[in-house]
């Protein structure tokens, strides 16, 4: 079995966990033989004693299940440094759009081959910001649907992390009409939080 690429030493460090073929500049991209999300160990042989200014991650989160996801955001609470965040983008449970929700549903549409097959979970905002509060992060919602459908958008600026299927950079969104979105979260470890959170 092939050793993953180390992770460079770079400052600031900022990591994009389960990048696929997702690419930003700034961004160092990660698979799951580096940054395992419920693999201490991975975070520990790749990073050592660092500890990440920023984690980005997009559509990810609903392939753990909800006590999956509960642990992983442990994990990423300790490898932050104080006052870093985690930027997390999952499909809303909210949005109103039948073909959209039948795209992400547990389970996906069907084929088994299709990248929701194994969708665990599909979150709404009230949910997610639990999952990484019990943490110990400060949350922020940047982009999300409410219980009536109401799409919501808190400016943040895409440089510090961009997220393709947002709402100012997916394709699908164009000429007023929302096509395409997600849950979008910012997670920040508390500038005077204590080193580590894990018990994962």
């Amino acid at each position: 079995m092939s050793r993953a690429p180390a992770i460079p030493l770079v400052d600031p460090l900022r990591i994009l966990i389960g990048a696929g073929e997702q690419r930003w500049d700034g961004w160092i991209p990660t698979h799951r033989e580096q940054l395992d999300l419920l693999d201490r160990r991975t975070w520990q042989a790749s990073l050592g004693e660092r500890r990440a200014d920023a984690l980005l991650c997009e559509h990810v989160w609903e392939h753990l299940t909800e006590d999956e996801g509960r642990a992983a955001a442990r994990l990423c609470f300790e490898f932050l440094k104080p006052g870093g965040f985690l930027r997390c983008a999952v499909p809303d449970r909210n949005f109103p759009d039948p073909e959209y929700q039948a795209t992400v549903q547990v389970g996906g549409p069907g084929p088994p081959d299709h990248p929701a097959a194994d969708h665990k979970i599909v979150y709404e905002y009230r949910g997610f910001v639990d999952v990484f509060a019990g943490a110990g992060f400060e949350v922020d919602l940047l982009e999300y649907c409410d219980e009536r459908g109401r799409f919501h958008y808190n400016e943040w600026p895409l440089a510090s992390g961009p997220v393709y299927r947002s709402l100012m950079m997916d394709h699908r969104n164009r000429d007023g009409r929302i096509g395409f979105v997600s849950l979008i979260v910012d997670a920040r470890k508390p500038a005077a939080a204590p080193t580590t959170r894990s018990d994962v």
